[in-house]
């Protein structure tokens, strides 16, 4: 990641408001921070203590609230600081660097998870009799492992692809985290062939998960239509419906942002639609997760009523 950069720091501006919003947004950020390190904190720990949520489903669900509880930590709170320093919040040039990877990291990570979970569900409504023993510990272990180190690779092409170009000012950029595109606009080089190979490694990983994602789900819908029973079919409807929401809640403002028509021009709409998947999304995993799944609320009253979470 050689360069000619002169710049050793960046200003974030945050997003686009009106300077009256200031604290009332500074307030909203902060409790939705809060509520969302809360919440995936509290997932992990009922998760781990709880040994009735020991399957393979919780176990993707704990390693989905580790990624968003850091997730939100990487963006939210400069975007606070943005929030409450006279012209945007200053980070150097290698907290940017650190800052961009660990944003890609664990974004394209969720994105991976996301499509393994969809195909644990697959597993469990389609094949429930093979369930355990294609899902047994060593084959979840090893799909979370892919998950990390696929994330970890596509992470690693975006920074690269990014920080090889030299930066000699202006420094402000347009957002209030470090990424690909506002960074780029900065550049002191042509950027074309760095924004198509980012455009491209993207929208593979985007696209190429939300298809598998779509194809677990028609083949899920037909093969809950075939359960006799209204009570199996609304269980297994309602499992999904969770995933749904937050699959799309994610992939949607991602392909907005990064996969759009002229996606690598300045839009300030670009920071306001980024709030979904940095911000939301994030909170939404617990609130869906716990609220919308009745062994979770069980698991939560034994937690909270202190009663045995072991197996006798």
């Amino acid at each position: 990641m050689r360069n000619m950069s002169v710049v050793t720091r960046f200003i974030l501006t945050g997003l686009p408001h009106a300077p009256a919003l200031d604290i009332p947004l500074f307030g909203i950020f902060l409790v939705i921070y809060v509520l969302t390190v809360v919440g995936n904190l509290l997932i992990l720990l009922v998760i781990t203590v709880d040994s009735h949520l020991h399957t393979p489903m919780y176990y993707f669900l704990a390693n989905l609230s580790f990624i968003d509880m850091w997730f939100s930590t990487v963006t939210v709170p400069k975007m606070l600081m943005t929030l409450v320093s006279p012209g945007g919040g200053a980070i150097s040039f290698h907290g940017c660097v650190a800052q961009l990877y660990s944003f890609h990291f664990l974004g394209s990570t969720e994105c991976f998870l996301y499509t393994v979970m969809s195909y644990d569900r697959y597993l469990a409504i389609s094949q429930p009799l093979r369930y355990a023993s294609l899902m047994g510990g060593r084959a979840c272990a090893l799909l979370a492992t892919t998950t990390w180190l696929s994330g970890s690779l596509h992470s690693a092409v975006q920074t690269t692809l990014t920080f090889r170009l030299p930066y000699c000012g202006p420094s402000q950029i347009q957002h209030y985290f470090c990424d690909g595109p506002p960074i780029l606009r900065l550049a002191c080089a042509d950027t074309s062939m760095n924004e198509r190979v980012i455009f491209v490694n993207i929208g593979v990983v985007a696209s190429g998960c939300f298809l598998l994602i779509v194809l677990s789900y028609v083949s899920i819908v037909c093969s809950i239509l075939k359960i006799r029973t209204s009570e199996g079919r609304c269980r297994a409807f309602q499992t999904c419906t969770s995933h749904c929401i937050v699959v799309l809640c994610f992939f949607v403002p991602c392909v907005f942002v990064y996969l759009r028509p002229g996606s690598k021009d300045a839009e300030p709409l670009d920071g306001v639609v980024a709030v979904f998947y940095t911000v939301i999304t994030p909170l939404l995993n617990p609130i869906v997760y716990t609220l919308r799944n009745k062994e979770m609320k069980a698991a939560l009253w034994r937690l909270g009523s202190h009663k045995d979470v072991l197996p006798h």
